[in-house]
């Protein structure tokens, strides 16, 4: 009975291995379906512009836009699918912001 407990515990460890292998993959898959914006800098003359566009996208009152515009470089909103961060990328470059996309 020990040589047949043994076959089962070796037949185990290599299917372990695969499994081990698929949460590696998990996140790179993950990375890839979701998005961050981040906002590079802006033109000074749009600040204002840009503020707006942010308080729009994020939900922030004004003097966290504000401040958060101010930092840039700066991730504006995370999580995001490819079309919801274009659509936002596109936004903020309207208005005067340099963003990209991660």
């Amino acid at each position: 009975m020990s040589f047949a407990a043994a076959a089962p515990a070796a037949g185990a460890a290599p299917a372990a291995a695969p499994g081990a292998t698929a949460p590696a993959d998990a996140p790179a898959a993950a990375a890839k379906t979701e998005f961050d914006v981040k906002l590079d800098a802006y033109d000074a003359a749009s600040k204002i512009k840009v503020i707006k566009e942010v308080r729009a996208a994020t939900g922030l009152g004004l003097k966290e836009a504000k401040e958060l515009v101010e930092a840039a470089p700066a991730v504006i909103k995370g999580a995001l699918k490819q079309a919801d961060a274009d659509e936002l990328k596109a936004k903020l470059e309207a208005a005067g912001g340099k963003v990209s996309v991660e």
